[in-house]
């Protein structure tokens, strides 16, 4: 009885042991993830870039770089808010200025009084129009600062060091021709 309850003590540590060494050897590039990166970003605009920042080695060159587009990005969504809350304010006020005047043709605002119905409806659709390009375009700025974020994320652990280079130069090849030579070095 002794023994077997040795045995299965033995055993139970020695799995606890073999956990422990496992887990850790954890590869860094997998604490890491791009997807991450990409569900946070489409949460909250920039906090995907803020979650690379802070994946990122302190030195490395691009490090900075949520400095400039956090605000950047937050400048953009709040312009094509902006135009879009005007859009739709001038579209709403445009359509009370025509039901008013289809109800009552004497009653006419202060701000329509130079346009006439016809002109009323073409300022409606005009505005109309700009509205959706507004909605596009924040749209687009959202979309944007998303996939940013992404590929941001796969580049965390990018070496970029200077010993990879890439020089272009122009070369004269056989029978005086002009042509590109290419040096790549990976050391």
């Amino acid at each position: 009885m002794f023994s077997r309850i040795f045995f299965a003590l033995i055993f139970v540590t020695s799995n606890l042991i073999a956990q422990v060494n496992d887990s850790t050897h954890i590869d860094s590039s997998k604490l890491h993830s791009p997807k991450k990166a990409l569900i946070y970003s489409a949460i909250l605009p920039t906090s995907g870039q803020f979650y690379n920042h802070l994946a990122m080695k302190k030195g490395d060159k691009g490090f900075n770089n949520i400095y400039w587009k956090a605000p950047l990005i937050y400048t953009s969504l709040a312009g094509t808010s902006f135009l879009l809350i005007q859009n739709q304010q001038k579209l709403h006020a445009l359509k009370t200025e025509y039901e008013n005047r289809i109800e009552n043709p004497l009653n006419i605002n202060e701000k329509w009084k130079l346009y006439d119905l016809v002109d009323l409806e073409i300022l409606y659709k005009k505005t109309l129009t700009y509205r959706d390009l507004s909605i596009l375009a924040l749209g687009t700025v959202y979309f944007i600062q998303i996939i940013d974020a992404n590929i941001e994320g796969h580049f965390v652990h990018f070496d970029i060091s200077p010993d990879l280079t890439f020089q272009a130069y122009p070369k004269i090849l056989p029978y005086n021709t002009i042509g590109i030579g290419i040096n790549l070095n990976f050391y």
